[in-house]
């Protein structure tokens, strides 16, 4: 009986996900990103994403939007970071290369043309640069909560974005001294297939 059940529900889901518009993607663009934190200069700094996306519509109004992104971001060491962990970057210089998991919810406005988005981001820090500080410890955490707001231009089977990204979460791994969170903006071509 239990398995009936699961394959009468499964083939609803499987319908339902059917008859809802459906399209997948790739898409790049670029990254103005800056770190907040005393640690930091206070300035943006560009980076790049590529990846590829999932387009879920449910009714006329309403879809998700989940997407893979490979992300990085860049930022500058300020002078003080220097002063309290000594030698710890051979330069000034910071990249973080973070595998980006955002899922979008999307509000079409004007028919198909112009959608807004928003949704959480997650993200995992795959590249911690191996020169960061001198005894190998960690000066980033592994994980990144994001909140992103935008919106999503379709021309035909192009897809515009532009978006605001704000870190939730501290990625400061040294210590309670001093949060360390994201902020920026996200500019992409997308093209879907």
């Amino acid at each position: 009986m239990k398995t009936k059940l699961f394959l009468l529900l499964s083939a609803l889901l499987v319908s339902s996900v059917m008859m809802a518009q459906f399209h997948i993607g790739a898409k790049a663009g670029a990254n103005i990103i800056k770190i907040d934190g005393k640690s930091f200069k206070d300035q943006f700094k560009y980076g790049y994403h590529v990846g590829g996306f999932a387009e879920i519509g449910f009714g006329h109004k309403l879809g998700i939007q989940p997407e893979v992104l490979f992300n990085q971001y860049a930022t500058v060491v300020d002078s003080n970071f220097n002063h309290i962990y000594q030698n710890a970057f051979k330069n000034n210089n910071v990249k973080l290369n973070y595998l980006s998991v955002p899922i979008l919810l999307n509000y079409k406005l004007f028919g198909n043309f112009l959608s807004l988005q928003a949704g959480p981001q997650f993200g995992i820090l795959i590249n911690k640069n191996k020169t960061l500080l001198q005894n190998g410890g960690n000066a980033f955490k592994d994980g990144d909560l994001s909140m992103i707001g935008g919106v999503q231009v379709k021309l035909s089977s192009l897809r515009l974005n532009g978006r605001y990204v704000i870190g939730l979460s501290d990625i400061n791994d040294l210590g309670n001294q001093d949060k360390w969170k994201s902020q920026g903006f996200q500019l992409s071509v997308g093209l879907a297939l």
